[in-house]
């Protein structure tokens, strides 16, 4: 009898054990797919607060330069040639407007997709919101955010979106991609 008691009693130590083991692992599991869900939000909180505090040096934790410059490249290089095209007429071979917006775009688009571009993006001129008013009680200049009010979602599981609309009311949208359990700025999608 005694050894049936010892025996039923390691059976539920073990099963207390088994227990906590499994409370466990399916909290951490709840707790990683928490931090992976907020990761976006967090990239967007961590860019305001960069720019916030003039540290764009350290935009690229949540910026991907390379994959921002790659996505917009085309999407510039594409108004820039119907822009010529509108103006010049559509006479000019398909060749040579194709090597000039590619000449203008290049130096446009690594202007844009820096540490002080996206930070510029984002505050936007610090004159036009002088001469509007968008001013602090102290009289500096209040920082804009594009980001306020975006309409926000995941359209897959490594893809975030936010959209805001521009001046004109179109649509312009930023793309967060997952890289790992991390979120980055890696596109934007111009209106058209």
């Amino acid at each position: 009898m005694t050894a049936t008691l010892r025996q039923d009693f390691r059976s539920r130590a073990v099963s207390k054990k088994l227990k906590w083991i499994l409370a466990i692992a399916i909290g951490l599991l709840l707790a990683l797919f928490a931090y992976a869900a907020a990761g976006p939000y967090l990239a967007v909180n961590g860019i305001r607060n960069l720019v916030a505090n003039n540290r764009y040096d350290e935009l690229w934790r949540f910026v991907d330069f390379d994959r921002l410059r790659e996505d917009l490249r085309p999407q510039v290089q594409e108004r820039i040639a119907r822009g010529i095209i509108g103006h010049v007429g559509s006479g000019q071979t398909g060749k040579a407007v194709g090597e000039l917006t590619a000449m203008v775009a290049k130096p446009a688009v690594d202007a844009m997709v820096s540490p002080q571009g996206i930070a510029t993006l984002l505050t936007g001129s610090a004159l036009v919101r002088e001469l509007t008013g968008n001013a602090e009680a102290d009289g500096k200049a209040r920082a804009a955010d594009p980001l306020e009010g975006a309409d926000t979602r995941f359209e897959s599981m490594s893809l975030f979106t936010a959209t805001v609309a521009n001046a004109e009311g179109k649509p312009v949208v930023f793309e967060f991609h997952r890289d790992g359990l991390s979120w980055k700025l890696a596109g934007l999608r111009l209106p058209e």
